[in-house]
Parts: structure tokens; C-alpha cells; sequence
């Protein structure tokens, strides 16, 4: 199975290593000087809590071609830059697409790409680029599915996934389950620009922790008052004591990050059930 990762970047790049490293044929397409050196010194990442490194010969492409084919294409960029890359990919012969990233706009990429089988998916990783490498952090875990559909992509999904130590969650509405997504993390992403990317300084901060929560909830509530379902399922119950134990977990285990003013939702995947008191009172 042929697999391109379209896109260098730290997410990109996270998962195309995930998938070299263990036995698949993966490309990954980068341009300009990062692909210039990727190709003269391999890929290398080091872990956020590791002073080694570890280098990845993966193949490297410029662009794609209309002939050249791929099973799979992940489409791994800026939410912005999406529409720059929709028409390679309606003329290119592959037909499975799976864009991975923060989207609220899944049914506009499902009409653009009439006739491919278009997916969506969330890899929980992040990180920055530092001195020709990539500093990550990877949770080893992608949620991935059809915009709206009944899983009959579920197969090839895990094929692609078979043999690695990714652990897959299949999701047959990616577009409700990214909405959601969008509404947990976007208060945490002003919360960055507050707190100048370090969020253990507000993670004591009761007043504006119960901002963050009030608009997590406020969020849901718009959500789901239109129709859509709020998931995944262990955020149905958002007026409880979960939301406030996601906000709290997140901003109390995350790490100041060099490239502030990014959300790195990881954290969110790391929620239990354990219950942590009201903030409230």
C-alpha cells in the first residue's frame, strides 16, 4: 500500500515517521529548503522529553503529479492553505483523501472532491521545528472517518494503520466530532495568546479557567441546538464536572512551548474518568 503525506510540517512530519518506522510505504511531499533538507539528512525528530533524535530516510516528492498514485493521501496543512491544494488533488488519479487537522468545513471539501472518497481525521500530535529537526510530541493516536457515513471506510482505514503502534478510533461522523473539537480547543487557543503559549500560568487562575469552561459549554450548547450530535460521547455530558476536569487537565499538564500561541490539543486525550472538584465555589 502506497501512502503520501501531503505536507512537511510538524504533523506532517509525526505521522509520516509513525508510518516509516513501522514498515509502510510512505512519501512524504515537502518543498523548499525543509525538503532540500530532509532529502540530505533524513527526517529527524527528536522527542519534547528526549535529547536524542532519531533519523527517517523517508522518499521525498515536490509536488503531485496527475499519474502518480497513492491508496492513501493524507492532506496534513493549515486549514488556510487547503483550498491552494484542492485542485492537484481533483486532478490527481488517487482516489482516498483523509484530511488531518483542525476542520469545521468538511462538507464544502466533500462537494469539491465529488467522485474521491474525501475523510477526515485528527492526529493527536504537535510540535515545532527547530535546527533542521522537528521537536514533537506524539500521543501515537489519530481519530479518523467519513465526513457522514455508515463506516464503509473503516477497512482501509485500518489497514493503513495495521502492524503500527497507532492506535485508530473510527469515527463515522468526523464532521460533528471535529465541530465539537473546534469548540473545546478554541477558547484554549485565545487562552495561549493570553498567557504567551505557557498555559500553566493560568491553570490557577479560577476566573478565567471559568471563562474557558463557560465558553467550552456555550459552545456545545450553540452546537447541539443545531442539530448536530456532540462528540465523541464522553462529551455529552458537557454541563458536568468533565468539562471543567478537561480544561483543568489540559492547562495543568501542558508544558511552555518555544512556539507559543499554538494549541496542542494532545493533552485533551489524555482526560480519565477521575472527577476533580468544582472550580466554582
Amino acid at each position: 500500500m502506497r501512502i503520501l503525506v501531503y505536507g512537511a510540517g510538524v504533523i506532517g512530519c509525526n505521522l509520516a515517521a509513525d508510518l516509516y518506522r513501522n514498515g509502510k510505504d510512505v512519501t512524504l511531499l515537502a518543498r523548499g529548503k525543509w525538503a532540500d533538507t530532509i532529502e540530505e539528512k533524513g527526517l529527524r525528530i527528536r522527542p519534547f522529553c528526549s535529547f536524542f533524535e532519531k533519523k527517517y530516510d523517508i522518499p521525498v516528492i515536490r509536488q503531485l503529479e496527475k499519474d502518480d498514485y497513492y491508496d492513501v493521501i493524507f492532506v496534513v496543512m493549515r486549514y488556510t492553505q487547503l483550498n491552494d491544494v484542492v485542485g492537484v488533488l481533483k486532478e490527481n488519479i488517487s482516489q482516498n483523501i483523509v484530511f488531518t487537522g483542525n476542520n469545521v468545513s468538511c462538507e464544502a471539501y466533500v462537494e469539491k472532491l465529488e467522485g474521491k472518497n474525501v475523510l477526515f481525521a485528527f492526529n493527536m500530535a504537535a510540535g515545532h521545528r527547530e535546527e533542521g529537526r522537528v521537536v514533537s510530541v506524539s500521543m501515537k493516536k489519530i481519530t479518523i472517518g467519513e465526513y457522514q457515513g455508515t463506516g464503509e471506510s473503516e477497512a482501509l482505514i485500518r489497514s493503513v494503520f495495521d502492524g503500527t503502534d497507532m492506535k485508530v478510533a473510527y469515527e463515522k461522523n468526523m464532521g460533528d466530532y471535529l465541530l465539537c473539537h473546534a469548540a473545546f480547543v478554541t477558547p484554549i487557543g485565545f487562552a495561549c495568546y493570553h498567557c504567551d503559549g505557557d498555559l500553566k500560568k493560568i491553570s490557577r487562575d479560577r476566573e478565567y479557567l471559568n471563562q474557558i469552561i463557560d465558553a467550552n459549554i456555550e459552545g456545545y450548547q450553540a452546537i447541539e441546538d443545531l442539530g448536530h450530535k456532540i462528540l465523541p460521547e464522553s462529551d455529552q455530558d458537557y454541563h458536568s464536572e468533565s468539562t471543567e476536569d478537561s480544561v483543568i487537565s489540559f492547562t495543568r499538564c501542558s508544558v511552555p512551548l518555544p512556539w507559543a500561541r499554538s494549541v496542542h490539543p494532545i493533552m485533551r486525550s489524555m482526560q480519565s474518568g477521575r472527577c476533580r472538584p468544582s472550580i466554582r465555589g
